[in-house]
This record gives structure tokens, C-alpha cells and sequence, in this order.
């Protein structure tokens, strides 16, 4: 078994963490040799000498075999894994965004240099979904994968839908409590997991899609008269991405929505900061994975899961990648409610939207439609970027 020599590009929770384990744990046979970091006025958990400012202190270091990424500067960290893979390094990251977006070039430079990219971290924190995909379902044929990815907005609507909280109390305690960003944007209007969802059908389906395809809605437009009716029909509202694929027709379905979940059903029980994914297979029907999917445990967990098995020179096969060309979200229909009790706009028109109206109700202070319409329209309607709507999927 060979040994590790990492250099760490951030110093955050997550680092501080992987710093630690490595520290306690010789048996592990890998060591960081330098952290970068970009402000060295902070006091940290480390002995200074560990610590440069100068990326290149850790790519033109030749004993340097892997580095471990960990910044939120999407642009910063595609240099450093584009310069890392250019130098024989193996690269684990976690950066979901840069992932998702430049997933054909990253594999690609990946291949020639043969050198290992995992990103286990980059998707739903403890949950071994990617390994899972790329090991156990390798071959299988999937139709489908839904669930909750991003703890953040999990968290925050466990806290509307249980407590009763107002989407910014929710807000302010997934803040308090380190699940929310200082600024949530990413998590909260579904960016995150429109690029989870794009990470995961590479190793579901083979398909490399971009995040802005997804067909996306956030929880920022939810109101209390979302849940009061979710309670009357035995729902709750989660934000759930979902893709499904359709072999015969070569089309890709991709959604990330606000849904009203029946009770009974497992997603319904996933709550607060945790992530569930239902894998659906041709072969072996429905599996569930369950785990924490925000926090600085879970993450430092998964980058050790991906450490550990690079020390047997382990990397994802993408058996099932394939370049022939396939639709995505062209087809298919959606059962969806559309709260517009402050929409300003042309009401009839919002109505001329719908296939098929299923519901409407009207009142002074709450109104609501539902009904079912085509993924493209959904897409132009301009409802899903537009804060006064409130649009939930039925699942």
C-alpha cells in the first residue's frame, strides 16, 4: 500500500477536520505536507510551518501525490485541479459547482495525465451515493434518481413544516446552527442541487448534463399556506431532485422542485440536516441511502472515504459514460400547484399555461391553482424565478 502526500488547498471546518484525522491516525498511511490558504493573519489548528499562501507550493512540489481541494472559489479551484492533474497529482474535491460545470474537460485531462478525480464530498455529504453508482450499479439498468440533496434546505423546512417557522426564522437557525451559508443563495434557490443532480446522472446514467438544463425552482417563494395545505392532504414539502431516464426514447428528465410528499412515503421521514436518495433499477427495483448531507463531519467523512481509496489507486470506471446524443427535459409533464396569491400578473394567462387544470381555488388572501403542464413550458413560464409564485410538484 503506498503512501499519501497531500497538499490541502483550504483550512475551514472541513480541513481542520481531514488535519486532525490524519494527525490521530498514522495507520491511515497519508500526511499533509502543506496546507494553502489565502489569508494568513488567522490563528489556526495547525503548526505554522504547515502553512503558505503560494499555491505553487503545493503544485511544484514533486512529493506531492494528491491534493485535496477544498475552497469555495469555483474559478480558483479549477485552476488549481486543472494545474494539479497537468502535474501527475490526484485530485479530491468538493466542489460541486466547478464539478457539474466543466465535467467534460475535467475527465478528459483527467484520463490523459492518469491520474484519480473523486468527489464523493461534492454530493450529499455522507452518503456514498457516487461509489455507490459507480460499484454496485455499474451495470445495472437505472431508470431513476430522486431525493434530498442539500441539507440546507432540508433543514430549513423541517423548521417551517414541523415548528411552524417563518422562512426566515428557518433560515436564521439553519445560519445559527452552520447548515446555511452567510449567504444561502446557492442552497436556497436550488444552484446546489441542480449541480448535484448533474453529478449524479454521470454515474447513473452516463449522461453529462449542465446544471442550468435542470428545470429548477427554490424554497425562497414558500409560504405558510404551502404547509397548511400540505397538512390537510397528508403532505410535507421537501426540495427534491430528480432525474429520470428513458432508454427507448434517449431522454433525460431533470428537476429540482419543491414537492409535496405523501407521509408514508420514505422521503417524508427524511428531516433537518440529513439527505435520502432512491435509486430506482430495472434489476433490483428501489434502494433508499440515508445520512447526514450538511456539516463539517459529513463532508470530512466522504474525503476520507475518497483518500482511503486511493490508496489503492481506486477511480470511477464511468463505465456507462456514452457520448451518442439524448434529449433533456424536451418531454414530459408535470402535476404541479401554483400558489399565486401575490402574483401581480395576468392571472388568465398564468391559467392558459395548464394541459389540464385539475383545481382552483380563490380567496381574498389565498389563492391556488393546480394542474399538470409540459417541463418546456413549466421552464419559459418565468414562474420559477419569480418570488410572489409559489410552485410545488406533486411527487
Amino acid at each position: 500500500m503506498k503512501k499519501l502526500t497531500i497538499g490541502l488547498f483550504g483550512f475551514g471546518v472541513v480541513g481542520e477536520g481531514i488535519y486532525q484525522v490524519l494527525k490521530d491516525k498514522p495507520a491511515l498511511n497519508a500526511e499533509i505536507k502543506r496546507i494553502v490558504i489565502k489569508d494568513d493573519s488567522k490563528v489556526r489548528n495547525a503548526p505554522a510551518e504547515l502553512f503558505s499562501t503560494r499555491a505553487e507550493d503545493i503544485l511544484e512540489d514533486q512529493d506531492i501525490n494528491v491534493v485535496i481541494e477544498l475552497i469555495s472559489d469555483a474559478e480558483a479551484a479549477f485552476t488549481i485541479i486543472e494545474q494539479a492533474f497537468k502535474r501527475k497529482k490526484h485530485v479530491v474535491s468538493a466542489n460541486k459547482k466547478l464539478i457539474a460545470e466543466q465535467l467534460t474537460y475535467l475527465l478528459a485531462l483527467q484520463k490523459d495525465n492518469e491520474v484519480s478525480f473523486l468527489y464523493e464530498a461534492a454530493v450529499c455529504g455522507s452518503v456514498p451515493i457516487i461509489r455507490n453508482l459507480e460499484e454496485y450499479f455499474d451495470n445495472d439498468l437505472l431508470n431513476y434518481v430522486s431525493g434530498i440533496v442539500n441539507g440546507t434546505t432540508n433543514y430549513i423546512l423541517t423548521k417551517m413544516g414541523n415548528e411552524k417557522q417563518s422562512y426566515a426564522d428557518a433560515l436564521s437557525a439553519a445560519q445559527s446552527s452552520g447548515f446555511a451559508e452567510a449567504d444561502p443563495t446557492a442552497d436556497v434557490e436550488g444552484f446546489d442541487a441542480a449541480s448535484k443532480l448533474s453529478i449524479m446522472a454521470l454515474h447513473a446514467f452516463g449522461k453529462i448534463i449542465q446544471p442550468h438544463t435542470v428545470v429548477k425552482k427554490g424554497i425562497t417563494a414558500i409560504q405558510s399556506a404551502d404547509f397548511n395545505y400540505a397538512q390537510e392532504k397528508d403532505y410535507t414539502i421537501k426540495l427534491i431532485a430528480k432525474s429520470f431516464y428513458d432508454a427507448s426514447k434517449k431522454h433525460l428528465t431533470a428537476t429540482v422542485l419543491p414537492t409535496f410528499i405523501p407521509l408514508k412515503n420514505t422521503l417524508a421521514l427524511v428531516d433537518n440536516e440529513y439527505n435520502g436518495v432512491l435509486i430506482g433499477s430495472s434489476l433490483s427495483d428501489e434502494q433508499f441511502l440515508y445520512g447526514k448531507g450538511a456539516g463539517r463531519f459529513p463532508t470530512s467523512s466522504a474525503v476520507l472515504s475518497d483518500l482511503s481509496a486511493l490508496l489503492y489507486d481506486y477511480h470511477y470506471a464511468n463505465r456507462k459514460l456514452a457520448h451518442t446524443p439524448f434529449d433533456t427535459n424536451l418531454l414530459g409533464r408535470v402535476k404541479i400547484y401554483v400558489n399565486y396569491s401575490s402574483y401581480t400578473g395576468d392571472i388568465h394567462q398564468l391559467e392558459k399555461q395548464f394541459k389540464q387544470v385539475h383545481e382552483r381555488f380563490q380567496s381574498e388572501n389565498y389563492s391556488f391553482i393546480i394542474g399538470e403542464l409540459d417541463l418546456l413550458t413549466l421552464s419559459k413560464t418565468g414562474w420559477l424565478n419569480d418570488s410572489s409564485v409559489s410552485v410545488i410538484a406533486f411527487d
